[in-house]
Formats: C-alpha cells, structure tokens, sequence
C-alpha cells in the first residue's frame, strides 16, 4: 500500500507559491503533510523574522528527552563543599568558595585543592587569558570578598602572585578573561584592565587602568571588544580598552525593554549573525544586535525565572530552578525546544561551554552546576540525537511502510451499563453508527470513565481501602460484572456490524475503578503485535486513588510504537491547574518497562526515549474525560452560543486550548487536536437533549476529547460527537489513518555507518570555524 504521510525518497520540491488561504486548501493533504516537514526542517530561513516580539511559546511537541551524557569519560563530578561559582577551560573545570578545586573534565581526576579559610571567601574565578588559546587554561585568577586578586598555577598546585590591593575592602564580583588581558570588577563598580606582559599573558604585577562602571550589577558579559553590564532591566555598553581616544561608554542611555523582568542571565549566540540574549526573572529572553544594539526580539520561553543561559554554536542552552535544561533552536519561529531533561535534582546555578574544546579536545563538552554542588557534564554536541534525526531524514531508505485505520471512542458513560441503550432507538444504534463510520479499522480502541458511580461515596471508599490490600490471584483474574458486561457487549456488537471475514480479537482490557480501555485488534494484524504492556497512573487523593488518573497501553506493531491513554481528570469550574498537574503526571510518570536495548530504543521509539514514558512512542493517541471547562461566561450565554452556532466564541474560552496558548509547560501542547465542530459534550440531563438544569446549572463544556501526537505517522480521518442520551456526557469517536514502518536490518545498518561518517564531517567542520 503506498504512503500519503510522509515524503517519498528522493522527491524533488519546488518551490510553490500560495497566494491565499484558499490556494493552500486545495493542495492535496501529501502535500500539506510534507510542506509542514519542510518547515519544521528548514525554518532557518525565518531567522529574519526574529526581530518581531514573539508571543508564541517555543514549540515544544518534538523536543528530545533524553541526557545528552558522554558514553565515555565521567558523568558528573561531586564538588563535596559548598559552592556556587565554576568556570571551565580546556580540560579543566573548577569550582570555588573557601575552597577551590579543579578536575580534569575527560578523567574526572581532581587535580587541584586549595583551602582558603574560614575567614576568606573566593567570589569571583576566571582561567587566565593567554597569549593564544594553547596557552588558556593551567593558570587561574581567584577575586576574594577582601579584594584580594590571587593567580593560582593548577598544575604546580601554587599561589604564583597576588594582589591584596587590586580592590582594597571591597568584593571582586567577576572575574573577565579578554584577548590577552584581565577584566576585574568590585561590587562598588570600579572595573580594573590588567594589560599583558612581554611573555602576551595579562600580570598582576603591571600597572592596571581603571574604569568606573554604576553600581547594582546582577548580570554582565563580554562582547567582542565590549562589556554589556546590566543592573535590573537595564544594559549599558562599555568599552574598557588600554588604548587612548577610545568611549568608555557606547551608549548614551541604557537598553531596556519595557515587559520584561530583571536580567538573571546571558550569552552569545554564534549564528548567521552574532546575537547577544539576556535571561530574565519573568522567563522572556531579549535579543539584541552587537552591530547596532537594537533589540531583535522579546520571546517567552517560560513562565519562570531563567537562571542560566548558555550559548552553544547556534543553539541556546537555558537552566532553571526545577533542575531543568532546555535546549532552543532559535534559528526558527516561533522557538523550537530540541531538547529537555531533568539536568539536576535541585536548582541549576550555571551553564558553562568553552568554544575552543571543540578543536583542542575534539568535543564540546558543557558543564551545569546546581545547588546539590555538584558538576555535571554534557554532550555540547547532541550527538546522539543529531544521529536520530539523521536516521529519521534518512528512514524511507531503510524501511518499508503501510497505513492502517484506528476508531477511537471516548466516553463517560455514567455508570450506566449497555441494557441502558435498549431503551431508545437512538441509543441503541450508537455502536452500529460508529463501527461503519469511518470503513472497516484495523484496530479499535474504547475507552470509558465512570463505568462505575464516583459519587456514590460507598462505591469510591470500598474500592479505596480495597485498593490498598493485597489482592488474591483470583480477583485479579477476573473483572467486575460492568466491565464484563461492556467488554462483551462491545464484542457482540463488532461481530454484528462488522464484516463477518475480516473477525476481531481482543488485544487488552483494563479497569481502574470507573476507568475502563478495551482493544481489538483485527485478526490480520494480530501476529505482527509484540511487546504489549499496559500501566496505570492514580491521581486521586494525591495519588493514592484511581477514581481519577489514566490508563496506559502500548504495543509494536510491525516496528512501530503504539500508544493509547485513556483518562479521566480533576473535575470542577476552576480547578484548571488541578488537571494540568494530572496530565504532567500522567504524562511524566515512568511506568511502562524500560527498553533496555539501546539499537531497539532509536528504532521503536522516538525523541530519545527508552518506552518508559507515553511520549517516547511514536504514534500516541490520548482520550478521556479530560474535564477541561468554558473560562469567564455564565451558563446562559454558553448555551445561547451554542444554539446559534457561535462555536468559536466558545473555544477561545476553553481552558485547554488557553493553556496550550498561554503556558509553555502544558504538557498536552505535545499533542494535536482535530478542529471541534461539535456543541459541547457536558453537561446533559440524563434521557435528554437538555443541558444541566439542576440546582448547580453546570455550564456545558468539552470535557471529552480525543488527541494525538506523531508527526508524519498519524492523520486524522474524523472527530465528531454522538448523541447518546443514556449519560450526561456525550461520547466523542476520532478516526486516524496511521503510518506503520517495518525495517529491513541490513538497509539500516548501511544507513547508519552513513549517519556516524556524516557527523565526523559535521563535527570537523564546526571546528574548523571555532578554530
């Protein structure tokens, strides 16, 4: 069966020209599908447009989860004294504060520990400058909270000079290695030149030139010949040069940008054109222009406060309090996260890179420090996941591929059970209606919520204290008479209204108190399943209950990863927060098994995971009663909207789809939705076409939804809702047709040794232009 999702090899594309909206809907969807892969691969030649404020979030759906560790050398390195200042040079890395000590970055090896005392504290570290970079790296300067300026000679373990009186009584606060001189800075302002010697290395014993800077720093960082010193918002630019007839101060009023909060952080961005980005408390970053200063953009990245920035080739590394490290391809617009990990268990401190390893070490190594005082040390250049995505640049030419179609239903019955649909003839012909709605599927998925009364107290606290001991073999073995009920009613009515020589078999079932997921498969396809695992996430309770929570099942078919989650989420009006927290840990939670064969992970499963998580799969389908309301309108208005079809009105209320707009740590923005053009689905008078009109008047909503993710794998077919009267809610179905691969293992070994021989070129290219 040919494919329409993904492009052909070898397809040659022109350029096209859309003149409108209109042009762009009668393209084919092939061709759609493969002008967004397109864009999403080569949206470099947006980079212009980063001058525009951006209010868009970075999209985070394809970001790689994965550490970017080394395969060899050592993973972190334990300061073990409290410390909150490092730096790196070379091969070395050094951490201080009463104490300074150095390691070895490819050994792990301390090679350097020096004591200061109790009564003095390092406050500023720097590798010396030298002569030419060969010569950076065996010495360090050492600023203390007396003022003294010590150099400290790493290999000989000694204090080579020192300056008691380079800022008498007051505290060195950074430490500037330029060129082949030495910039430091107290915390009265005064910043102080130490030009180099006649060996081309800056000396402690020359005459220094000084400069006065104000007062208040919190961030500031070389630029070429320039200092860019912020204090608050503000950024002024100065020039400290030695030579005469040069401006201190370049500008006659400081950078600010007004909406932003105070700068915490910053870095140069070596891109097409050298970009300079400030972090700042609120999680905006600011870009400016070293030509002529202008501001080229204001982009939201979080909505918390950055703490550490760091520039690595074209990509922008940022670290937060939660331990995290994203990674932004800034190149495109809006932002592209590449990659997020949990970096640390507490809150990072610092980034740092040092752009020369990657000639004189042959890698580029970066190291984070956290509050834990621990060092840890990173694949500067993603390796890993550069070859994955070559491999998937590359996947049409070793593999085979063939579409299926999958039903989804969603539903939260109410505790009703199929006897209940007999009493009318629309009910009854729901699952008639669905299973011939969209052909004959290969694979069917439903998934209920509420089968049993979660707010029949008794009903909710048996199943909790029962849920809490051990249960036998035999219970185990058997569902409650609902699920069975429903699980044989579904299977009658597939045998009934599907054709009779294309049979189902049952691939899994699975309940969590009124949580139910029940899956056919079609008999065909039955051999070429593997791997089927299922898992559950409570949240209840804290997490101690499953009246709210998830249901997870996954598969391989062929040699692609399956994902399917049915949920059901906090209820109430305001309680938007409450289920934004479920779905991050339904989504976050490990517990599916670990795939632990490293070649079996990059071909199954996508963005760097190990089949732990639901978003290491490649085609993941999420439903459920995600209880998502209508924001900031009464219940009459809503109703009114809905019966003169003022749907869009509605939907800019939905509070999913404003948090997926207005908060970049939504986890469900990793997921798509097909376009809802059905009236909301909760909450109904039971038997009726009525919404809710009992004491609380809920306001209709759509709680229930069907979503999905898997670029280039997945297109949806359908999504439409069902009028069964028999619950409150209404249930929803969604047709995907999906992309399924098969790999031949010879194919893809020739692809690969192509991939590792293309990085080395990649790799030597890079620092050919560092050098």
């Amino acid at each position: 069966m040919s494919s329409v999702l993904l492009p052909p090899p070898n397809l040659q594309v022109t350029r096209i020209r859309l003149r409108d909206r209109q042009d762009l809907n009668q393209l084919p969807y092939d061709l759609c599908l493969l002008l967004l892969r397109v864009f999403l691969h080569t949206s470099q030649d947006l980079s212009g447009d980063i001058g525009r404020s951006s209010n868009d979030y970075p999209d985070s759906s394809q970001a790689n989860r994965r550490s970017p560790w080394y395969q060899e050398g050592p993973k972190e390195i334990p300061a073990k004294f409290d410390t909150r200042l490092f730096c790196v040079s070379g091969e070395y890395v050094c951490a201080t504060g009463h104490v300074t000590r150095v390691w070895n970055m490819a050994t792990g090896d301390n090679v350097l520990s020096i004591s200061h005392g109790e009564t003095v504290k390092i406050t500023a570290v720097a590798f010396k400058s030298g002569a030419n970079v060969q010569r950076e790296g065996p010495r360090l300067w050492l600023g203390t909270s007396l003022g003294e300026v010590q150099e400290i000679d790493v290999r000989s373990q000694t204090i080579v000079t020192s300056s008691t009186s380079a800022h008498p009584r007051r505290e060195v606060i950074k430490i500037f290695p330029h060129g082949n001189e030495m910039w430091t800075l107290d915390d009265e302002g005064k910043l102080h030149v130490w030009p180099p010697d006649d060996s081309g290395s800056p000396n402690l014993a020359n005459i220094h030139h000084s400069f006065r800077l104000p007062k208040g720093h919190s961030f500031s960082v070389v630029v070429r010949q320039q200092l860019w010193h912020a204090i608050g918002r503000d950024i002024r630019v100065f020039e400290p040069s030695i030579k005469v007839n040069v401006p201190f101060q370049i500008l006659s009023q400081p950078l600010r940008q007004t909406g932003v909060g105070d700068i915490t952080s910053g870095a140069t961005l070596a891109a097409r054109e050298q970009k300079v980005i400030f972090g700042h408390a609120d999680g905006k970053v600011t870009i400016y222009s070293p030509e002529d200063y202008a501001c080229l953009g204001v982009v939201n990245v979080s909505l918390y406060k950055i703490n550490a920035l760091c520039g690595v080739g074209d990509l922008l590394w940022a670290g937060f309090n939660t331990g995290m490290v994203y990674v932004y391809d800034t190149e495109s617009m809006p932002w592209r996260v590449k990659k997020d990990w949990h970096a640390h268990e507490h809150p990072l401190i610092n980034l740092w890179v040092d752009q020369s390893n990657l000639w004189q070490l042959d890698r580029l190594p970066v190291a984070s420090l956290a509050s834990d005082n621990c060092i840890r040390i990173w694949d500067g250049l993603l390796q890993d996941d550069w070859l994955d995505a070559e491999m998937e640049e590359h996947e049409a030419e070793y593999c085979q591929y063939r579409e299926i179609r999958t039903l989804v239903m969603t539903w939260n019955a109410g505790a009703s059970i199929p006897q209940s649909l007999r009493h009318d003839e629309i009910d009854n012909n729901f699952f008639r209606e669905l299973l011939n709605s969209e052909g004959v599927p290969d694979i069917l998925v439903f998934g209920f919520q509420e089968l049993v009364d979660l707010e029949d107290k008794k009903v909710t606290a048996k199943s909790f204290f029962r849920g809490s001991k051990k249960r036998d073999a035999s219970e185990q073995e058997h569902m409650s008479r609902q699920y069975r009920e429903w699980r044989d009613h579904l299977t009658r009515c597939i045998e009934e209204h599907l054709p009779a020589n294309e049979p189902y078999h049952l691939l899994h079932t699975a309940s969590m108190v009124g949580l139910f997921t029940c899956i056919f498969i079609r008999a065909a396809e039955r051999q070429r399943i593997r791997h089927v695992e299922a898992a559950e996430v409570k949240r209840g309770m804290g997490g101690l209950h499953g009246n709210k929570g998830a249901l997870i099942v996954r598969f391989i078919l062929d040699d692609s990863s399956l994902c399917f989650v049915n949920c059901h989420l906090a209820a109430g009006q305001t309680q938007t927060v409450h289920r934004n927290n479920d779905i991050a840990a339904i989504l976050e939670t490990a517990a599916l098994p670990i795939e632990r064969n490293v070649s079996a992970r990059t071909d199954v499963f996508s963005g760097g995971g190990d089949g732990t998580m639901i978003l290491d799969h490649e085609i993941c389908v999420l439903n459920g009663d995600l209880n998502y309301r209508i924001d900031t309108m009464g219940r009459d208005t809503v109703i009114n909207a809905v019966k003169t079809n003022h749907l869009n009105k509605l939907l800019e209320r939905d509070q999913l789809l404003l948090s997926r707009k207005r908060n970049p740590g939504f986890r469900l923005r990793a997921f798509m939705e097909s376009p809802i053009t059905f009236a909301p689905t909760y909450k109904y008078d039971v038997g009726t076409d009525r919404y809710d009109t009992s004491d609380k008047k809920r306001a209709p909503a759509w709680c229930d939804r069907i979503l999905y993710r898997g670029l280039g794998r997945i297109k949806p077919l359908s999504y439409r809702r069902h009028e069964v009267r028999v619950s409150d809610h209404r249930p929803v179905s969604a047709a995907f047709q999906m992309r399924i691969k098969t790999i031949s293992p010879k194919q893809r070994v020739l692809v690969w040794d192509q991939c590792v021989r293309s990085f080395a070129d990649v790799r030597r290219q890079r620092a050919a232009s560092a050098e």
